[in-house]
């Protein structure tokens, strides 16, 4: 099998890519006939759909991976842990999940950029849905002790109450840029100039 794209895709970080060409590499090997199951990189392949949070292709391409590729390749199921633990909505268990195994080389790079965006999102997911939590539940959110995830809040602009150990969350301002362009201006002006005549 060729892996340039995959290989690429790596070492450029363009992780977002990574479910696309192993998706398509795996149907052309299928349709060439090509037996691919024991060269396949299937913790990649794995990672690639958690990291651009599809979790049912993940799912699906779980079940369809050989159960004997399953039990040799103990990287595959550490990282079907992040897969079970993101279903089942256990947000810390993923950060322990990550944490939890010594990566390959080829791999570690990979899990590193989805910690860091799983980071971001669940910054998101409380920047949305609270106005204050414990400084206990967004560091376990956040995958961080508590120093680490006050530190990291407060550069966020959150405000601290060390009495009540509780953080008040900063809702970021929605700037909407409005761009009319004179063509659209245009089309108003004879819009109304119309219905006043």
């Amino acid at each position: 099998m060729e892996f340039s794209s995959l290989t690429e895709a790596l070492a450029s970080k363009s992780y977002e890519k990574i479910p696309d060409i192993c998706d398509n590499l795996l149907l052309q090997a299928a349709a060439e006939g090509v037996a691919y199951e024991d060269d396949w990189p299937y913790a990649i392949h794995l990672l690639g759909h958690i990291y651009v949070d599809d979790i049912n292709s993940a799912r699906f391409l779980w079940k369809s991976i050989p159960s004997a590729i399953k039990e040799t390749q103990l990287e595959l199921v550490a990282v079907w842990k992040i897969g079970q633990k993101l279903w089942t909505r256990d947000y810390g268990g993923v950060h322990e999940a990550i944490r939890g195994f010594d990566w390959s080389q080829e791999v570690q790079c990979l899990v590193a950029g989805f910690s860091e965006l799983y980071t971001k999102r669940m910054f998101q997911l409380l920047l949305s849905a609270y106005s204050t939590i414990s400084i206990q539940d967004a560091a376990l959110f956040l995958g961080m002790n508590e120093d680490d995830a006050t530190n990291y809040v407060l550069q966020q602009g959150w405000v601290v109450d060390p009495a009540s150990r509780m953080l008040t969350v900063k809702k970021q301002a929605i700037v909407t840029e409005q761009k009319l362009d004179a063509s659209k201006l245009q089309r108003l002006t004879e819009y109304v100039f119309h219905l006043e005549h």
